[in-house]
Formats: C-alpha cells, structure tokens, sequence
C-alpha cells in the first residue's frame, strides 16, 4: 500500500469472529486486530476503523454473528433490546482495545465509521444515532463517518457523522457529489469506497473491471478535490465457512475466493491495477515511493493421492452425540457449543419412515436427501419437494444441509435462520422423533477421527465422504493452489485449517493455500466430498477464477 502511494489503511472488524459465542472473545492469532493497526503505524500508514456492528464485506450474516438468530423476535440493525445488549456488551469488549490507538493516544486510527450503508437498510430511524453514542460513549473521540451507495446515501446520515459515498464508475460522482454539496455544504469529501472490482457467486461469471476504468474513474475522485478509499485494495479469501450471499430474485451464495479482481490479487501479487495506480499516485504524491516488496513465491507441489476413507455413515460414531427432538431444529438453535448453536458448515438430521411418498420441506441453503445411504436427490430454495421410493418396514431417512453463506445486504438479513426450517413433511403428514448432528467441521470435529479408525480407500466409495492424504513439503512452505479436477463439491481442510469449499459449478477452480499453513515435512490434507471424488489432489502455481464477464 505505502508503495503504491496511499497513506491510510481501511479495515472493517467482524463481530462474528470475535465474539463466536455470546460473552466468549478472540482477538488472537489472524484476528488480533491491535496488533494489525500497530503493524499499519509501523510501516506508516494511518488507520480508518470500520466496527460496525454491521459490515456486509460479503461475509456471513454481514459480520454479525448468528447467535443473535436464536431469539425469534430478533430485529437485527435496529434498536430492538436483544441486538442493543449484544452490541453493548460486545463495544464494551471491542472500544477498550481501539480507543488507545486512536490519534489523539499517539495511534494511528484517524477516523471511525458508525455502521456500514445504513441508508439501504433504514428500518429504524433511532438505531443510527445510537451506534454514534455508543461509540462515543466508549471514548472514540476521532472523526466520526458514514458511508453509502447511491440507493441509501439521503438515508443513512446521521448528525455529527461525516457522510462519504461509495461507488463504482465517475458516472456517479458529479451526482454524489452534488448531494453531499447539499447536505452537508462545503465539508471534506469522501469516497469510502471506489470499487475496484467485484465478488463473485456460484454458477456466475468471474467479475472483472478494466483497469483502464479504474484508473480513470479514480483520477477523476481525486482531480473533484476528494479523499479516496480503494474497496478493496487487497483481494481476500472467504476461509472456511465465513462467505455470505445475496438473495434478491434468486438465492446466490458467494465463492471461497474474494481476490475481487482487486489491485492486488487474493494471495497479495500485483497487477495491472497496482501499477497504474502507482504511477497516478507517484504523481500527485510530491515525494518519490518507497519500491514495491518482491513477491511471495508461489510453487506447484506433487499431486496428493488420498489413500484413507470414512464415510460420513461411517464417522457418525465418532462425533459427539447428536440432538434429540422431537421436531426438526434450525441450525442456531441447536443445544450445542455452549447454548449458542451452530454457526456454520453442514447439519445431519436423521429419522425413520415407513412408508414412501411425496417428501417436502423448507431447507436452507441446500439439503442432500438420502434413504439409508443412498442418495436420491437434493432440496433448495427452487426444489422445496422430492419422491421418495419404495420403502420396506423401518427406513432411516436422512437429510445432509449445508449453510451455503448467510445473507449479507438486503432487508431480509433477520431471515437467516439455515438447517430445516419448520417440520418436514412425508404426503403431508410432519416427521417426528429426529437425531440431529452437528457437522461444523471446527479443528476439534477432526481431532476425533483417529488413526485406526480410517480405512483403505475402496475402489467405490460411498459418499458423502473424507479423504486424506499427506502433502510432502521438502523446502520451506511456499504459497500454492489447490485444484480438485474431478471432483464435485466439499471442502478442503490442510493440517485442521479450512481452506473453504469448491464447486465443479464454478467459477473458482482453485483454492489459495498460504504457505503459512504447511509445515516442512508431512502435511496433512483432508476432504470432504458429497458426491464424486477425483483421483487426485492437484496443487498449481497460478489461480484460476473462472471465465471472465467484464463489468459495466
């Protein structure tokens, strides 16, 4: 970033990964969020806090973490008491740790945003002034701002806030500008976010913007006279389970990567992007930049053959013991971690039938249906019903459903509730009596799968199923992709770490694994496949994304 010629770093801070359980904080490891500000000061760049409670950034429940789910009433983004305490409490946490770094403590934090396009959302007009109090009453005492798009900008300023804008093309500018000339008169102008790119969903295109079009769309922000954030300046990657959706017409979850054809890509190498930019901001900097940093190596390992197999029938034992209900239970109300239910990864819900007929549920995101261990099919948002064949005295009907991302922009955030929502049906009649297993895929879920209890893996698997393999690393561990040729759809997991899920529908062939994650020597690679495993575990040095629609 100081290379390219910017001065000030903008991060956003998930609630949902620092506070996973109610009352239970992280800030360890990649989520020490002090130790990433002191690192932005350090190498001289100042800092933009962006706490929300809300953050959209794609992610899951748009950073707000889905135990809030569990109260039936729950008004999320609004001054509703059950979301206010959560908030509080989790501020109370969050404030004692950024207000020291704050500049007027010697820190770097500049500038702090209360929420996050609020004025697309609007479903309370108290709740805006209360994030700004809340903040303040903590002791942030740095400039305060708002951010929005064009559809919520004359909605979501708050008094005491600095609006700023966030956009994509200058044809928006003259007209943003303008407004903010409106309300707010002749204060500082922002563009929160310019975007450089754009996030992509399963069964979509791979999103790209011009480099040109960036670059002249940025030119003519900083020739209006006005600040400038690039979103995002640093492409990411969605781990594990943490990537969000939208559901406006149709439900579309996004990918594991988020390199958002960004200025620097997903495992942090430059582009075309980077190096217009520099040279722009080279420019109109009045001081030569500091030279890029060489790049991170990237490397193409030997191909990993699995030679263990559990089916997940099989590792059912091993897990710890499933819910009794009478009736099915949403994924976040399930007793379980503590009382705060499940947040993520996929929910197995089990009961007898005796009987064939026309099965029909309401599933969220999307369930795998099987009798026994056969699988018949799959129920979604479009197929809410499915025949189920003959069946002969007491049959074990079992349901596979995945949290494919919840919902992170839009009205219907409140309706996120994943697993089977309400009874299940068979020819009209509610199924009862189910065992429920929780198949979050966490570190400790692995840590049950010992090394006797593995078996050679047969020539026709039955699925779902893990597959593991080792990954030799004989020099020091080097950024790599991994690439499932032929495989269908699951989730990767190197040495415990989720790596997130792919998807033989696409875009994303590859999956990013930083070097970090691998030790020298033996590593350990783990999948989970619902339904059709290649031969092999590929590893390549470059990423592929998908085919590219370019973005008007």
């Amino acid at each position: 970033m100081k290379a390219c010629g910017l001065n000030t770093l903008t991060t956003y801070v998930p609630w949902n990964l620092h506070e996973p359980e109610r009352g239970s904080f992280d800030f360890s490891g990649n989520l020490d969020l002090e130790a990433f500000v002191l690192l932005a000061a350090e190498v001289g760049l100042w800092v933009i806090l962006r706490p929300g409670p809300y953050i959209c950034s794609e992610m899951d429940l748009g950073g707000l973490p889905s135990w809030l789910l569990q109260d039936p009433d729950m008004r999320l983004r609004t001054t509703y008491k059950g979301f206010t305490e959560a908030v509080d409490l989790y501020f109370d946490h969050l404030m004692a740790r950024v207000v020291p770094l704050q500049y007027k403590h010697g820190g770097p934090i500049i500038a702090v945003q209360v929420e996050n396009e609020y004025g697309s959302y609007n479903k309370d007009p108290a709740y805006m002034p209360y994030v700004k109090k809340a903040l303040e009453d903590r002791g942030i005492v740095e400039l305060l701002l708002t951010s929005d798009n064009k559809d919520g900008l004359s909605k979501g300023i708050v008094d005491g806030a600095l609006a700023t804008i966030n956009l994509q093309s200058q044809n928006e500018l003259q007209f943003l500008t303008t407004f903010l000339l409106s309300v707010q008169g002749v204060q500082p102008r922002m563009v929160m976010e310019c975007w450089t790119g754009w996030f992509d969903s399963w069964g979509g295109p791979h999103s790209i913007l011009d480099s040109s079009e960036v670059l002249e769309t940025v030119s003519a922000v900083v020739d209006s006279g006005s600040s400038i954030n690039l979103y995002v300046f640093h492409g990411g990657t969605n781990f594990g389970f943490i990537s969000g959706a939208v559901h406006l017409q149709d439900y579309k979850s996004d990918v594991t990567s988020y390199d958002y054809d960004a200025v620097l890509t997903e495992a942090g190498d430059y582009t075309a992007k980077y190096t217009g930019l520099r040279e722009f901001f080279g420019s109109v900097s009045g001081a030569p930049l500091p030279a890029p940093p060489d790049l991170l190596p990237k490397t193409a390992y030997e191909p990993v053959m699995p030679a263990l197999y559990l089916s997940l029938w099989d590792a059912l034992p091993y897990l710890e013991e499933p819910v009794t209900s009478e009736k099915p239970l949403n994924m976040e109300n399930l007793p379980i971690n503590g009382g705060n239910g499940q947040s993520f990864g996929y929910t197995l819900y089990e009961t007898t039938i005796t009987s064939s007929g026309i099965l029909s549920a309401c599933v969220r995101d999307r369930g795998q249906v099987f009798v026994n261990t056969v699988s018949i099919g799959f129920l979604d948002y479009k197929r809410k019903k499915i025949v189920i064949p003959l069946v002969q005295g007491f049959t074990v009907l079992r349901i596979l459903v995945e949290n494919c991302g919840r919902v992170n922009y839009g009205t219907n955030i409140d309706d996120q509730r994943k697993g089977l929502i309400g009874n299940i049906y068979l020819n009209d009649s509610p199924l009862k009596k189910f065992k429920i297993y929780s198949l979050d895929m966490k570190k400790s879920f692995f840590q049950r799968f010992h090394a006797d209890q593995w078996n050679p893996l047969p020539d026709v698997p039955v699925f779902p199923a893990f597959f593991l393999g080792p990954l030799l690393v004989s020099l020091s561990p080097c950024d790599t992709f991994v690439k499932l040729e032929g495989w269908e759809k699951g989730v990767v997991f190197i040495n415990g770490q989720n790596l997130g899920r792919y998807w033989n529908i696409g875009p994303q062939e590859t999956l990013y694994l930083p070097g970090a994650w691998l030790d020298q020597g033996l590593n350990q690679v783990i999948v989970f496949e619902e339904k059709m495993a290649g031969p092999v575990v590929q590893f390549t040095e470059t990423p592929y994304l998908g085919r590219h629609q370019y973005m008007n």
